[in-house]
């Protein structure tokens, strides 16, 4: 009854425009008055400076940080130029194009939202000046953002690896092989809508455009290799590998001496505000988490589940329905710094492996970025493309049925996450 009384009141208060931060801390602080008194309220500051200041989150504004200097330093753009040689010959292949240049992208900074804002700018107005509808231009781009976030690094990916106590690399791994299937499946989509409705074909094939794109983007290249190679390598830690994520972006855009500091100014800014936004999430979080283990909340809800179902294949389904139905209504790090800690007793009791779950959460909580009401990536793509939130929905239909087929995919199949992880150590 607490916890229901617990929830009712934060909704209330997100529903008068409070900020989902502060909800959750009024109304986890409120919760603790009411069950311990006004003793507990000496140890609030502290339980909040503990909770924010975990060492892995430090990677997040730095992922932003280097996916800005990426796009503001002439990155992106030599990008585009060599997946556009490469795919620019087969029809709709500007479609292809976006998935492949996002998940590129999204292998420095992490982040979706970052993606869409990124590339969106300079690829859907190109598709739409090439024949492409708008609403499909922006369902593109925001769905392929989105599953983009499972590839490595991933800022969901650090949340719930602080919130589950998860290896950080070990996630990174799992996600290699779902994020190429999907993003193959995506194109594989792109091209049926394209011969379907006579979508254009860019460019004739040329060897020699195809080389000159990629050496104008070798350094480029080498920022995953870089990153990457570093943190499975064992050489950095994940988060060391975001100090060298910024290092390298800078040291390559000022190679190419095309940064526009008024944009990175800007961009720096909005990374910094984010951060914020999710480390405010992450220490009110920590004074939920400590009435819900006092109270024994997430006890009682693993026991509940087992008493109704020990298998966990089924424990699974029920999770991504529950999931799958807050990510309509919650960003993708409120959803994991609230719900994470509570369902992971039942996860570990059931024998769910950590890591495989970690990438059910993350397909998700990435759906969930694309159905409105929330759906924050969506948005984005819409106010960047100024196209109509419900015409983006009705085209993004068939792209979130491919994320929900990765989704089935990796819940079920769970060598697909596992096997390279398996495979790096044991």
């Amino acid at each position: 009854m607490a916890m229901l009384l617990l929830f009712l009141g934060m909704l209330a208060l997100v529903l008068i425009n409070v900020p989902i931060a502060v909800a959750l801390g009024i109304a986890a602080v409120v919760a603790m008055l009411a069950a311990q008194g006004v003793d507990s309220l000496p140890n609030l500051a502290i339980v909040m400076f503990t909770g924010a200041t975990k060492f892995p989150l430090i990677a997040i504004p730095l992922f932003i940080l280097a996916g800005a200097i990426m796009n503001t330093g002439g990155i992106s753009r030599r990008l585009i130029a060599f997946a556009s040689a490469l795919l620019g010959f087969i029809r709709g292949g500007l479609a292809m194009v976006n998935v492949a240049t996002s998940m590129f992208f999204a292998e420095i900074s992490g982040s979706a939202v970052a993606d869409v804002a990124a590339l969106g700018s300079i690829l859907m107005p190109a598709m739409k000046q090439k024949g492409y509808p708008g609403p499909f231009a922006a369902a593109i781009t925001s769905s392929s953002a989105s599953l983009a976030i499972i590839i490595p690094p991933s800022i969901p990916m650090i949340l719930y690896a602080v919130m589950a106590d998860a290896s950080v690399v070990q996630l990174f791994v799992a996600g290699i092989i779902p994020g190429i299937i999907g993003g193959l499946f995506l194109m594989g989509l792109c091209y049926w809508y394209a011969v379907r409705y006579n979508y254009p074909v860019e460019e004739v094939f040329q060897l020699r455009r195809v080389w000159h794109t990629f050496k104008d983007a070798a350094l480029a290249f080498l920022l995953p290799i870089i990153i990457l190679g570093g943190i499975f390598g064992g050489i950095v830690t994940a988060t060391e590998g975001a100090g060298l994520a910024v290092a390298a972006a800078i040291g390559i855009a000022a190679w190419y001496r095309e940064i526009n500091w008024k944009q990175l100014w800007a961009a720096v800014i909005d990374g910094g505000v984010q951060t914020a936004v999710v480390m405010l999430l992450v220490a009110s979080s920590a004074l939920l988490g400590v009435y819900l283990t006092e109270a024994q909340v997430p006890q009682r809800l693993a026991g509940a589940i087992i008493n109704f179902t020990n298998n966990p294949w089924l424990v699974l389904l029920l999770l991504n329905i529950f999931f799958l139905a807050i990510g309509l209504f919650l960003h993708s790090a409120a959803a994991i710094i609230l719900v994470v800690p509570i369902v992971m007793p039942v996860v570990n009791q059931v024998g769910i492996d950590p890591v495989h779950f970690g990438l059910v959460v993350t397909l998700n909580l990435a759906i969930g970025q694309q159905t409105p009401p929330v759906a924050s990536v969506l948005m984005t793509a819409c106010s960047i493309a100024k196209e109509n939130v419900w015409d983006v929905s009705r085209a993004n239909i068939p792209f979130i049925a491919v994320l929900l087929g990765v989704l089935v995919l990796v819940t079920y199949v769970p060598a697909i996450p596992l096997s390279l992880v398996k495979l790096f150590y044991g």
